[in-house]
Order: C-alpha cells, then structure tokens, then sequence
C-alpha cells in the first residue's frame, strides 16, 4: 500500500483556551483529489496553518507522505496557495514568478510559463505588468501559474476559485484534471460546493473543530437524501448541531 500523501490523527488546537480543532483526523491518499468545506469559522483555516507549521496542534500529529510536517524536506513536496493571496505589489507577474520558483531552485522557462498563463486564460502581457495593476482575478490566475509551474507532487488550494470568472474557472478544471492524470494529489478548501462536486473524489465536512462527515460528494448526498450537495451539506451540519 502507498504511502498516504496527507495525514492528520487527532489534531486539537485551541485558541485562549477555545477549542477550534477537535481531534481531526483525515487521511488524503496519493494521488486523491479531497475537499475539505466547512462554514466560516469551521476551523479549516487553523487545519491549514498546523500542516503549514504556521501554529503548532497543541495535540495529534501531521505527516506529509510520511514524514512530519515540521520537517522542511516534507513541505518541499507542496505547493500552496492561500485564499488571500497578495504577491509584492511592486513586482511584475515575471519577476513573482521567477522568484517564487527560484526559492525553490527551480529553473524560469519561458515557453512554459506563457503557456501555463495561457492555459489559466490570463494574457502572456501580464507578465510585464506590475502586481499592483491587476485585478483580483489576475492576482489569483498568477498565484496558481506559479503553484502548477513549481511542479510539486502535492497541491494544497484554498479557495483556488475565487475571483475567477466561468471562463477562468472551466480552464482552472481543465489544468487539474492534467494534474489528476500525472498521479498528483490535490487538497482544497471551497465554499463552492459545485466545484467540489465536479473536482474531489472524496470531501469532507468540518463543523465547529469536529469532522463529521468523510465520503465522496455522492455520499453525502445519499446520506440525507438529495440530489442537491448544497442541501445535503447544510443538513450534515444540522446534525452537527444536535446534543450528543
């Protein structure tokens, strides 16, 4: 059996003494395409900052195809995009790129840069522009060349739709499923639920700290009974909220 590419076994974290994680475990499997959704305040975004070592799980443990999160040679295999993402607005989209894969020292290609541009729909002259001259939509289409050129075998997203328009969404899938045919694995946060439907193979739903559902998104919507995922999750946490 493979070696897991993302595993969290009872991670608990709280903040001034309130619990935002409740003993999370999830296993991601090499080569899968999770989701994980959850409300605002769910917890996702301290999930994401433990496996970062952004904040420390004040319980459990992480591990990266094996290998503790801590360990910079395990994060190495990942590319991350937050949901917020803000390059240095005095760069251009060329000097963002050429520095984000030289920390990674990993060579700029030309060719292949305009051609991942071109394939998230964002206009090879984008490159010569300062940061601070795009719009939302083309700071993220930025963000994601730069994580699918860093070529890692793990691809960590949050909220990687947001600000797209349909056109740069559809291109977005279309660039993901290239990743899903060369074995890579993908972890995302979405409040779009379509997308995880159409993208993940497996989802999973965090509700205050606590996982309380792990399945594919057919699953989900069997367990209660709906053809309708958005439906299907609001009832998942309606449950959540009943006293044990």
């Amino acid at each position: 059996m493979s070696q897991p590419a993302l595993c969290f076994s009872k991670v608990a974290k709280k903040y001034n003494r309130i619990p935002v994680l409740r003993e999370v475990t999830l296993e991601i499997a090499a080569g899968e395409f999770f989701g994980l959704v959850g409300v605002n305040g769910a917890g996702k975004t301290t999930l994401l900052k433990c496996l970062l070592d952004l904040c420390t799980p004040d319980e459990g443990k992480i591990e990266i195809f094996g290998i503790s999160y801590q360990l910079s040679v395990a994060r190495s295999r990942m590319a991350f995009l937050p949901e917020r993402f803000v390059p240095p607005y005095y760069l251009t989209g060329e000097d963002f790129i050429r520095y984000v894969l030289a920390l990674q020292s990993a060579p700029y290609d030309p060719v292949m840069t305009e051609r991942t541009l071109q394939s998230l729909d964002l206009d090879r002259d984008a490159l010569r522009m300062p940061v601070r001259a795009y719009s939302k939509g083309m700071t993220q289409k930025l963000g994601l060349a730069a994580s699918l050129l860093a070529q890692k075998e793990l691809y960590v997203l949050d909220e990687p739709t947001s600000g797209l328009d349909p056109k740069a969404r559809a291109s977005l899938k279309t660039q993901l499923c290239h990743l899903k045919k060369h074995a890579r694995t993908l972890f995302l946060t979405s409040h779009v639920l379509s997308d995880v439907a159409e993208i993940c193979d497996r989802m999973a739903v965090l509700h205050a700290g606590r996982i309380c559902f792990v399945g594919t998104p057919a699953e989900l919507c069997g367990r209660y009974a709906s053809t309708d995922l958005e439906q299907a999750f609001l009832d998942c946490i309606k449950d959540a909220q009943q006293p044990a």
